[in-house]
């Protein structure tokens, strides 16, 4: 069957999209409303929760999504005030220095819970909502590039995107036959304030060097590709993770020197 542009229309859809209230989930919640979604803003932050759900017309949910009894509350007001979702994000997240042999136990545990425990748990129980009604859906994660390479200082928080990762996989596979497609969406530099605030120093000055396209991502580059792992047109693709990083990746290490602009193969200076 040919595609057409409505392929890509969410007209009518519900769409979960966890911290939402800025960054990418931010961005993301503003591309599938500007595509026709219905979109309930999960978010820990009551004020942003509300600021980021009046800016798409959408449900405002407060939810500390790492806790089971916040999801359940959120996907019952949900259903009741939008009707049941076929589309859901997991994008909130957290991250913080924890060196290997510095990190304490509650350290790596809330690492953990802010990465990985949650995509487990909303996952399960949206699922579940969606399996119930017979919908069908698409289930988008947000990873990272460092779930797929070394983190030195991270650690905990490389171990649980790489988990995201992973559990992609296998949960596709365990939710093909209800026709709920499971994929995730892995950045790298992309201009959000959550970056600013961890970034290393000078990191964000070399930003062109260190990216194949020489510039940081926006946010509305990622909701481009939610957008397409929630509509139709991405009707085949189940268990992939797509890096949306400006090529950093492929490079696997390779960066423009910075005064001849070609590439070279670890540090410049």
């Amino acid at each position: 069957m040919p595609i057409s542009p409505d392929a890509v229309r969410l007209d009518g859809r519900v769409a979960i999209v966890t911290g939402a209230g800025s960054g990418i989930g931010r961005g993301i919640a503003a591309g599938f409303a500007a595509f026709g979604a219905k979109v309930a803003v999960w978010e820990r932050d009551p004020e942003t929760a509300a600021a980021a759900a009046t800016e798409v017309g959408g449900l405002s949910v407060p939810t500390d999504v790492r806790e089971s009894a916040a999801v359940e509350a959120a996907l019952a007001e949900t259903i009741e005030k939008l009707g049941p979702p076929s589309i859901l994000v997991n994008n909130a997240g957290g991250v913080f220095s924890a060196p290997l042999l510095e990190t304490t136990d509650n350290g790596w545990d809330a690492l953990y819970r802010a990465n990985l425990r949650h995509v487990l748990l909303c996952t399960h129980r949206v699922t579940k909502a969606m399996v119930g009604v017979g919908v069908g859906g698409s289930v988008i994660s947000v990873t990272s590039i460092e779930g797929t390479r070394a983190a030195p200082g991270y650690a905990a928080y490389a171990a649980a995107k790489a988990g995201v990762i992973n559990y992609t996989k296998t949960a596709a596979l365990e939710l093909a036959p209800y026709r709920i497609r499971v994929n995730a969406i892995a950045p790298d530099f992309t201009m959000t304030e959550g970056l600013e605030a961890v970034a290393m120093p000078g990191v964000l000055d070399r930003v062109q060097d260190m990216v194949p396209m020489g510039r940081a991502g926006h946010v509305d580059e990622i909701a481009g590709v939610a957008v397409f792992l929630a509509s139709d047109l991405s009707a085949y693709v189940t268990g992939q993770t797509l890096h949306v990083d400006g090529g950093t990746h492929a490079a696997g290490g390779w960066y423009h020197h910075p005064e001849t602009g070609h590439y070279v193969l670890g540090p410049t200076s």
